[in-house]
């Protein structure tokens, strides 16, 4: 264990940190009086005591990680963490283990899938905590690690580039690895004030604002109520989401630019934004004649209003729902879960393949239709104005491949286990792209506490797939890897 002593190391001092994550909740339950507070005491004391030991364990390892490190100590961070995280569901609801550890990797991953129901009536410290992970997890806890850990001595650039979502992994925004996390989260927190501002002005109570707006930040999609957003049958708190699901959906970096030179112009000049914003109104409105050409709604305000908080929550894969659009005719629920796919920009909080990676791969197409006829023009691929690296254009071709085959693998290993095709399809579909509800068995107005345990771990290890981009975790599992 010698070898990956330095990892161990920085996993014991991130897992210190999470467990201080379980005090606001904690303060909650004493202050509200909810009666969980005695599962939160005993989260956070072995939260901190397993930490503590495994940093004590391995104090003494002082050399640099590299990039192997950084691969398995992401992957170690996501998949510890959740089991920690675990600890007041199975203490205060009596959860088991495998239903616990879905909630909470549905969480931390920002998937919005859940096997709770009866939400309406939680402890209040249950809920914010379900909600507390989303956030935590929307820009990534190893981005708030790498912000923290050069003070204490641990270099964070490998385990940036195997976290940051995105194919262009090497692009900083400040000179120094830990300034731009730090200025990513500042981004963050200063946005999602904004949304829980806006929330409790528009009607929301404090309490649900507070959560809602760690759920809409973070992509998350998780809520206080059984009903999601259709609890509250406000078009205003509904306008209000959507916006900020929008802005969510699109680059941090991007925001971040923007905010610090005052000026839109770094919008203007992404061109995943552009493309965002387009695809989401033009299928905000086709959704919307759809359904309302099918007389799902009696006139087209009623069908563009839930066309378009349900098609942006689905396509940002926030996973909220207005009402049950899984009963619209199949054209718009499948529609939207393929824009989940790759609606979502690179350095969102979203999930999918994201829309650089969706760029390249059309431009890549269209390259090598020029190229069939005439064979001898140069015809480079450009994206922002400017041309992209061949080892790129190889990556997201190798990268749509495997994310093709994962959907194909895992949707035929859940039809094995007896699932129809429509739900198995879906929820893999839904958690690969951290999206949460899906159709069928698994839809906006279900939960998926109807899977089994074996079928529940299929959808864990595609969540982790999607939030870890897939490679990251693969790079992993290959016995190349734990060669010396």
């Amino acid at each position: 264990m010698n070898r990956f002593a330095p990892v161990l190391r920085a996993l014991g001092m991130i897992v210190m940190l999470f467990g201080l994550s379980f005090l606001p909740p904690l303060l909650l339950s004493y202050a509200v009086g909810d009666g969980a507070h005695a599962a939160y005491d005993e989260a956070f004391g072995l939260t901190m005591l397993c930490g503590l030991l495994l940093w004590a364990r391995y104090r003494r390892a002082s050399r640099e990680m590299s990039v192997r490190d950084g691969f398995l100590m992401v992957v170690l961070v996501w998949t510890v963490l959740p089991a920690f995280a675990t600890l007041p569901l199975m203490l205060e609801l009596g959860l088991g283990f495998t239903d616990a550890y879905f909630e909470t990797m549905s969480g931390l991953t920002t998937t919005g899938a859940s096997v709770l129901s009866g939400l309406d009536h939680l402890p209040m410290s249950i809920n914010l905590w379900r909600h507390q992970l989303v956030w935590l997890g929307g820009m990534g806890l190893i981005v708030l690690a790498i912000a923290i850990l050069p003070l204490l001595g641990i270099g964070g650039r490998q385990m940036f580039q195997a976290e940051t979502p995105g194919p262009m992994k090497d692009a900083k925004l400040t000179p120094r690895i830990s300034e731009t996390a730090k200025g990513l989260y500042v981004v963050y927190l200063g946005t999602s004030l904004l949304c829980l501002l806006a929330y409790r002005l528009a009607g929301m109570g404090w309490f649900d604002a507070v959560c809602h707006s760690f759920s809409t930040m973070g992509l998350g999609g998780f809520s206080t109520h059984d009903a999601s957003f259709g609890h509250f049958d406000s078009p205003a708190l509904e306008a209000v989401a959507v916006a900020f699901m929008l802005i969510a959906g699109m680059n941090f970096g991007t925001l971040f630019l923007a905010v610090h030179g005052r000026s839109l112009r770094p919008y203007v000049n992404d061109p995943e934004a552009r493309w965002f914003i387009a695809v989401s109104l033009f299928s905000i409105l086709a959704v919307a004649f759809f359904i309302r050409a099918n007389d799902v709604y009696p006139d087209w305000a009623s069908a563009l209003r839930h066309a378009a908080f349900n098609v942006v929550s689905i396509a940002t894969t926030t996973g909220y729902a207005s009402v049950d659009y899984a009963q619209w005719p199949i054209f718009a629920p499948l529609w939207m879960l393929f824009l989940c796919s790759f609606a979502t920009s690179a350095g969102s909080t979203g999930g999918g393949i994201k829309m650089a990676r969706a760029l390249l791969l059309y431009k890549q197409v269209y390259r090598e239709i020029v190229r069939a006829m005439h064979p001898n023009a140069v015809h480079s691929v450009r994206i922002g104005g400017r041309v992209a690296p061949q080892n790129i254009l190889f990556a997201v071709l190798a990268f749509a491949f495997v994310y093709m085959v994962c959907i194909v693998v895992l949707t035929l290993l859940l039809a094995l286990t007896g699932l129809d095709a429509i739900t198995a399809f879906s929820a893999v579909v839904a958690c690969i792209n951290n999206t949460g509800p899906g159709l069928g068995a698994v839809g906006p107005a279900t939960t998926y506490a109807v899977l089994d345990d074996f079928q529940t771990w299929v959808c864990i290890f595609a969540m982790l797939l999607g939030r870890l981009e897939i490679f990251t975790l693969l790079v992993v599992l290959t016995p190349a890897f734990w060669r010396p």
